[in-house]
């Protein structure tokens, strides 16, 4: 029986470790996306980031300012409180409330072997059941031929 054969998409993919500090924190993971790109990216394409958790999200949004994420973590826990009557018995029900509104994953174009990002944007796993260390499955996906 001959070995398995690995596909052009597996070596384009990455699993990146997140470790978070807070239970609700958006963390800044463009360098390590933009790195794995870099490393293993094609000229143009697409680069998939996507988190495969239930209380966890991916976001684009400005990375220039950590303000701006202080802020949206303070909205979201003001706006799904973490004690307010759930149902679900795990006690983080905020969690899967937050994920559900921010999705769990972002496409970003690749060209000349970057990500067009804006100047201000930055991609941020978006931690709200933390701390904990997260799995960010991150793909590139070239355009035409691999």
């Amino acid at each position: 029986m001959s070995a398995p054969v690995q596909s052009a998409a597996a070596n384009r993919t990455a699993k990146l470790a997140i470790k978070t500090s807070r239970r609700t924190e958006l963390r800044n993971i463009t360098r390590e996306v933009a790195e794995f790109v870099a490393r293993h990216g094609a000229i143009s394409g697409v680069c998939h980031v996507y988190v495969p958790h239930t209380t966890a999200g991916i976001t684009i949004n400005e990375g220039a300012d950590p303000d701006v994420a202080r802020d949206i973590e303070f909205t979201f826990d003001r706006m799904v409180p973490r004690d307010a009557g759930y149902r679900h018995s795990e006690g983080n029900s905020d969690s899967h409330v937050k994920t559900a509104m921010v999705g769990t994953s972002q496409t970003v174009l690749v060209e000349n072997g970057r990500m067009i990002l804006g100047r201000w944007q930055a991609i941020y796993l978006c931690e709200f059941d933390g701390p904990r260390t997260r799995e960010v499955l991150v793909r590139v996906v070239p355009d035409g031929p691999a």
